[in-house]
């Protein structure tokens, strides 16, 4: 491939299910008989030794279990065997950790459709399509994106297969997509440094800052965990949950959750499953804007899980044995911004987008970007005044600014001076290897 300029991508695309009250039941006794045979699958070869292993093993395991067990029947036979053969082979070759055990509420409802030929999907509307689903028959689904079938389906691009997942707001299918594209030529686009803020969600070197419109905290200085939502929205969330609390008041322990319960509680993730897309959706948004705009975009290589680690609690003086929590309730608002922003996940975006247009990734190390000075290069105590305000105290400079795109600045000035962590570079463009590290050739 190559040779002849080619790449081979591959890619999910999600589209909505219009499902009824029947159907619905179907896919949900697939969804748990999918996570029972999982598990059962898990257990089985977990107890066999390493030379029992065997594809055939675990096919003939599932085909008895499937006759002694009759809800097992509801599923497809290899949905779940080729799904977790594929696990633990992400796991050998270190993209994901050792499969483990699928819980009833701590896992997502999925069902899988191995083989892409029994699909069977044909284009009926401008915005509808129809795909098949095994053991439940034709299904509607909302058509948002061209997909290779029929006529347009090759060897090389085609449908591989699927999975069912439900959410909050209802089922959904995502096609596994395969295709054979041209590789991208190298881009040489303008240069920028993001700095990734609560304030200012993505501040850019260039000032060309990207922001939702949504402040990160309320008027009372407490952090806005909902912040997606309108006003009337978050009001009814409140209510909702305030119902769910005297709901929950009247049950005792061990009893089982009362239907009204479940729905109160199934109204509640709708909300918050509505703004968690209104967040993807902006992020999809910006990082494709900033894909097209930019040939090399540089970010910090952040440790998010350390930056929202709580503090540890430090004894206390007056009472022996006792600790204080040390800020605990100050630094949970700020955890919860930095974890609504997704900054991981806006990288991640970047990531693919850029590389699928010739462009390229770049990783600088983070320790005093927002501290230093971008204009003179001191680092001097108190520069940054407030959240907003960056004011440098050296006493030739005085130069002030945003103090986010400050940051951006500094950020960019790393990889122009050759101090990167790691370059993911486009497909095609020599450069160095992710990974490594390459030392500054000049210091400011």
């Amino acid at each position: 491939m190559s040779e002849l300029g080619l790449v081979k991508r591959q890619f999910a695309h999600r589209a909505r299910l219009a499902l009824s009250t029947a159907e619905i039941r179907l896919l949900d006794d697939q969804a748990h008989a999918a996570r029972t045979m999982w598990n059962c699958l898990h257990s089985w070869w977990t107890m066999l030794p390493k030379g029992k292993r065997t594809l055939a093993a675990a096919d003939e395991a599932i085909r008895q279990g499937r006759k002694d067990l009759d809800y097992l029947g509801k599923l497809p036979a290899q949905a779940v065997l080729k799904t977790y053969f594929q696990s633990w082979k992400n796991c050998w070759e270190g993209r994901a950790g050792e499969p483990n055990y699928k819980g009833r509420f701590r896992s997502a409802m999925s069902v899988d459709i191995p083989q892409g030929r029994d699909l069977n999907i044909v284009r009926v509307h401008r915005r509808w399509g129809m795909v098949n689903i095994p053991k439940v028959g034709r299904v509607r689904f909302r058509w948002t994106k061209d997909l290779p079938v029929g006529k347009k389906a090759t060897k090389e691009n085609r449908i591989t297969g699927a999975r069912l997942v439900r959410d909050a707001l209802g089922w959904h299918i995502a096609f596994r997509v395969q295709t054979l594209e041209a590789r991208p030529e190298p881009r040489q686009g303008p240069e920028v440094g993001i700095d990734a803020g609560v304030n200012v969600p993505l501040a850019l070197s260039n000032e060309d800052h990207q922001d939702h419109g949504r402040p990160p905290r309320l008027p009372d200085g407490t952090a806005d965990r909902d912040k997606w939502l309108t006003q009337k929205e978050k009001a009814k969330l409140l209510t909702l949950e305030r119902q769910a609390a005297h709901q929950k008041s009247f049950r005792k322990k061990g009893e089982k959750t009362s239907r009204r319960l479940q729905h109160t509680y199934g109204q509640i993730r709708r909300l918050r499953a509505k703004a968690t897309r209104r967040a993807l959706d902006w992020q999809h948004q910006t990082t494709t804007y900033l894909a097209r705009t930019y040939g090399t975009v540089v970010v910090e290589q952040l440790n998010i899980l350390g930056m929202t680690k709580a503090p540890k609690p430090k004894p206390d003086p007056n009472n022996e044995g006792n600790y204080l929590r040390n800020g605990a309730k100050a630094k949970a608002g700020t955890n919860r911004s930095i974890t609504q922003e997704a900054w991981g996940r806006t990288v991640m975006m970047l990531t693919y987008k850029l590389a699928r247009r010739g462009s390229e990734l770049v990783k600088v190390p983070a320790p005093y970007t927002s501290q230093r000075c971008s204009a003179c290069g001191f680092i001097t105590p108190g520069s940054r005044e407030t959240q907003e305000l960056f004011a440098c105290k050296n006493t030739e400079c005085g130069w002030t600014g945003n103090a986010d795109w400050n940051a951006a600045r500094n950020i960019l000035h790393l990889y122009r001076i050759g101090h990167i962590i790691m370059e993911i570079p486009a497909a095609g463009r020599r450069g160095r290897k992710a990974g490594k590290s390459v030392k500054p050739v000049a210091e400011r």
